[in-house]
């Protein structure tokens, strides 16, 4: 029998990287596995291979109607939500304090911190009504202290990730409901492709890989009811210069 056997989660982000990853490791435990993101293609591709243990459901968390009717599918399905992966995140080119456009904090922030609030308020009915629940949210280092390669935008989002889920163990304990914050440094996932210089394959290699992430949130999600890991970091062994970004 499965870590997850019999439990339902819901992944977001789950076309690429860290989502991916944690998708098929759940489905490998017995979870059937919602998977949540912008562009159908790639989830549908993932459905295929995870056949009667996935559900693609196309949705953009920023888009607080669509976060309700995903789960409102995910429900209809399937009936629970056991387990949420708030993972979907992004990040703009040009990133740094002077470049940054008040469009592109809206939306960083939109999908990085408002999806994981839209997510989260989704599914917590449902989780209060079953007495059972976990949130696992996709954070960064650049949430606990400011990461020159990320910019102020994504830190200020992880930082605010990291204090919602704080708020989350302190009203819903009590239903039930456990939250955990996920602090990775570099991960090697897509998101990467998008920063001013991009690092190298060599680099990418000594990083933290998503199938590492996947493995962390199912030992969260796995932990008896009893336990709560409120907050997690994880860095690879080997640390670069980030410095100068």
């Amino acid at each position: 029998m499965g870590q997850l056997e019999g439990q339902v989660a819901i992944v977001t982000g789950a076309g690429s990287g860290i989502g991916r990853a944690t998708a098929q490791a759940f489905a490998r435990e017995g979870c059937r596995v919602a998977l949540v993101g912008r562009r159908p293609e790639p989830l549908d591709e993932l459905a295929a291979e995870l056949g009667n243990a996935a559900l693609a459901v196309p949705a953009d968390v920023a888009d607080p109607a669509a976060v309700d009717a995903a789960v409102a599918q995910v429900l209809e399905a399937w009936g629970r939500v056991d387990v949420l992966v708030n993972n979907a995140g992004l990040n703009v080119p040009g990133r740094h304090l002077p470049d940054v456009s008040p469009q592109d904090w809206a939306t960083v922030l939109g999908v990085n911190l408002t999806g994981t609030f839209a997510m989260t308020q989704a599914v917590l009915p449902t989780m209060r009504a079953q007495g059972s629940g976990t949130v696992l949210n996709v954070s960064s280092i650049a949430g606990l202290r400011a990461y020159p390669p990320s910019g102020p935008a994504y830190s200020a989002a992880k930082a605010g990730v990291n204090s919602f889920t704080e708020s989350l163990n302190l009203t819903e304990r009590v239903h039930g409901i456990r939250a955990c914050a996920v602090c990775p440094g570099e991960v090697a996932t897509p998101i990467l492709d998008r920063r001013p210089v991009p690092p190298s394959a060599e680099a990418r290699e000594l990083m933290l890989q998503p199938d590492d992430l996947a493995q962390t949130l199912l030992f969260v999600a796995a932990l008896p009811a009893r336990a709560t890991v409120e907050l997690l970091t994880i860095n690879p062994t080997v640390q670069r210069d980030t410095s100068n970004g």
